[in-house]
């Protein structure tokens, strides 16, 4: 199969489940951010089709959990390689569907392909261990598959938000159903069936169900799933959590955050923000480790502004599919910039003072930087989802704990000094997830734990050893030669 058919038939007009592909009555549009041509359409998924879908993963769970581990491993390898061989068609669509700029395009399908491959080793790993005993008894704790996972994906990286949940959950024995966000179906969905699909995956293990609030409330609800991945914002994630609760479901939710990049006084100023530069604009901020606040040492503090407003006024914003080389692309949709320009007018209102960007055309937002930013600024503790730039003055490492701590979520900081002890020393008291000495805060590596506390998560994590404790749960076996007798 070449690389232009693999992905070519866009027009599917239904949804991929009971391994085929199934039409639709119901269908959304699939835009392009960048211009608002419609891509083509995929279906919408119904409360039933989820039951549907549910019920017939669980049932090809069962055998697909017995398969030797080498022949399930052997699945992921083969999508691997498909996925290196379809390499520019699959940066073409993140590009095109979520408005990502090639070179953010390009990292996230090299890390896709690599999750695929730490996919591959899971079903050889060791699944549990030997406790001790009585003399005659073997006690065993094993880990098995939880049944089927459902996972719900957000539109910023939709390949590896979602791959990153279906692949480990496949690899240890589960069924999947994955309902991306209507905006990135293709790319955040369909990508992954079709590259499963060619690979070689049995029928009816992954289904990719595109929808809206009904679908996933379905997915919540169903009894046939037995935990809900959720990646998304903390709103909904606060949501997700007190529905599947009730229904006793395991949940793992990665959600949003407000995070601090911290510049101390004898950090590099031109390093300092080269980091602040790509923590804050990387995909337009939309991302849940954007460096929401920048806290910089008062004595630097005014050079800093200074350079980082040439920065972003020298950053190209533009349709990244033209090949112009812009540094960033559109936001989302409309819905995401007049959040964003809802929280700048709020910003401004409270006393923050706009010193660059902050305008648009279309959904193409320059890039912002904003000064004189209070914590009871609006824009100190609200997640932006776009390029803006919160500079902060602190005065001691004391206060750079105090304002980084600040917030009710708790997912990536970082700090910059040429003294790395130091650094480390204040890090350790920064309630965080994820915690980057001498770097900033967007860094992801697919065999790393990922996950927050506070609003940013339930503490729970993927990726890397976390994988075992998400995706599969612990059984207690005991074996005795023979059955003893009981005094009762």
């Amino acid at each position: 199969m070449t690389d232009a058919d693999l992905f070519a038939e866009i027009d599917w007009n239904g949804c991929f489940f009971d391994g085929s592909w199934q039409t639709s009555s119901d269908t959304l549009d699939t835009l392009s951010p960048a211009t608002g041509q419609c891509l083509g359409q995929i279906g919408r998924a119904s409360a039933r089709q989820v039951a549907t879908s549910a019920r017939t993963a669980r049932q090809c769970q069962r055998e697909w959990a017995a398969q030797p581990y080498e022949q399930r491993a052997a699945v992921f390898r083969r999508a691997a390689e498909l996925a290196e061989a379809h390499r520019s068609s699959i940066v073409d669509w993140l590009v095109r569907e979520s408005g990502s700029t090639r070179g953010k395009a390009e990292f996230e399908t090299q890390n896709s392909i690599k999750i695929l491959h730490e996919a591959t080793s899971l079903p050889s790993q060791s699944h549990g261990e030997v406790l001790p005993s009585v003399p005659g008894r073997l006690s065993l704790a094993r880990r098995r598959p939880m049944g089927v996972v459902g996972v719900i994906a957000p539109f910023n990286f939709p390949l590896i938000l979602a791959l990153r949940a279906v692949a480990p959950a496949l690899a240890l024995g589960n069924g999947v159903v994955l309902k991306p966000d209507p905006r990135t179906s293709v790319c955040g969905g369909f990508v992954i069936a079709r590259l499963l699909e060619q690979a070689g995956l049995p029928a009816g293990l992954l289904h990719v169900l595109p929808g809206e609030a009904e679908t996933g409330q379905a997915l919540v609800s169903d009894e046939h799933i037995a935990m809900i991945q959720f990646t998304g914002s903390t709103a909904a994630g606060r949501k997700i959590g007190a529905a599947a609760s009730q229904h006793l479901k395991k949940v793992s939710l990665e959600l949003g955050g407000k995070n601090s990049l911290i510049v101390l006084d004898d950090a590099d100023l031109d390093i300092a923000v080269s980091n602040a530069t790509w923590g804050a604009y990387l995909h337009q901020g939309q991302i849940c480790m954007s460096t929401g606040r920048i806290l910089v040492h008062r004595a630097i503090h005014d050079t800093f502004v200074e350079r980082l407003v040439a920065k972003a006024q020298s950053l190209t914003v533009g349709d990244p599919a033209e090949g112009d080389g812009a540094a960033l692309g559109p936001l989302i949709d409309s819905r995401q910039l007049q959040h964003a320009l809802d929280l700048l007018e709020s910003a401004t209102r409270a006393g923050g003072q706009l010193v660059a960007g902050g305008d648009h055309r279309d959904l193409f937002f320059q890039p912002a930087v904003m000064t004189h930013v209070d914590a009871d600024n609006p824009i100190f503790r609200e997640e932006t989802f776009a390029p803006v730039a919160v500079v902060v003055p602190f005065d001691d490492d004391d206060q750079a704990v105090g304002l980084a701590n600040d917030t009710e979520y708790g997912l990536s900081a970082a700090i910059i000094s040429k003294d790395v002890g130091r650094a480390l020393a204040l890090g350790e008291r920064i309630d965080t997830g994820l915690l980057h000495i001498n770097d900033q805060t967007v860094n992801d590596e697919v065999i790393n734990p990922f996950g927050g506390v506070g609003a940013s998560g339930n503490g729970s994590s993927i990726g890397g050893p976390a994988n075992w404790e998400e995706f599969t749960q612990w059984q207690w076996l005991t074996i005795k030669g023979d059955a003893p007798g009981y005094p009762l």
